[in-house]
């Protein structure tokens, strides 16, 4: 069974990219930066190379491609080529491209099966160490296949959806990835409202000395399970205190609970 150990990928989705953010991350352990070729106005790879080159050999760097300016697309030329501009602009191979939302141009089972196979010819030519998809809605996903990719990521947290929540899960489950990645655990800000309604502290185990802001992060560990979670922040305090989070354990037993609330709500009265 996928434990629930976890560990922090430093996401940069709404980032500026800060040098201070990066130096604590090294300094701090994490090991994994994440991008994606559209971010920063399709300037993240290059910015990162420029404001942090030196630094770049610290992380591994996953990124993704599918959005190109103005328009989604998944053709197989275009992706090819999408990696190719990666690794130039980063100065180097990502360790992982992923097949960015692929559900947003629709695709029937030949049109993902080409496109990963674009990814997956990539990293085999060794433009990139590995290939994977990175999904926002799983749900128009599941009947199609994905064979064996290198990272799935998906949404994940106490925000997500019952039907997004199983539809994630199946497609670990049909697609059988090397490693599970989760997504956005606070539904786009830390400081959203619903974080001080209730205590999200309930999901972890012994966590009297957490912050509401760490048991949010933590528990998007096991709903659903993964192995890492990607989280931005251009805060180097914000950072520190998610890595602290990953000192507590998630109470299953819980999550469990929560996850039969969530199907009860969703049964027709």
């Amino acid at each position: 069974m996928r434990t629930t150990d976890g560990s922090v990928v430093l996401g940069l989705y709404r980032s500026g990219h800060p040098r201070d953010v990066l130096e604590a991350a090294a300094d701090l352990g994490v090991a994994h930066l994440d991008t994606a070729s559209n971010y920063l106005r399709h300037r993240s790879h290059e910015v990162l190379k420029t404001q942090a080159g030196d630094l770049l050999p610290n992380f591994a760097i996953s990124t993704k491609v599918g959005y190109f300016p103005g328009e989604h697309s998944l053709d197989p030329a275009r992706l090819r080529a999408g990696v190719e501009r990666a690794a130039k602009e980063l100065g180097r191979e990502p360790d992982a491209v992923l097949l960015h939302n692929p559900e947003h141009s629709q695709p029937d089972a030949e049109m993902l099966a080409q496109a990963c196979a674009v990814l997956a010819g990539a990293a085999q030519a060794g433009l990139c160490g590995g290939w994977g998809v990175s999904s926002w809605d799983p749900r128009p996903l599941v009947d199609l296949d994905a064979p064996c990719p290198d990272v799935l990521m998906v949404r994940s947290g106490l925000l997500v959806g019952v039907d997004v929540l199983e539809a994630a899960e199946a497609i670990v489950t049909r697609w059988r990835p090397s490693q599970v990645w989760g997504m956005s655990p606070f539904g786009g800000s830390a400081n959203e409202a619903v974080w001080g309604k209730f205590d999200p502290r309930i999901f972890l185990r012994d966590a009297l000395s957490a912050t509401r802001v760490q048991a949010a992060f933590r528990s998007a560990c096991g709903l659903p399970r993964v192995d890492a979670v990607a989280v931005g922040t251009d805060n180097v305090e914000h950072l520190r205190e998610l890595v602290g989070a990953l000192a507590y354990e998630v109470d299953d037993q819980v999550v469990q609970e929560y996850r039969q609330l969530l199907q009860a709500r969703r049964q027709p009265v």
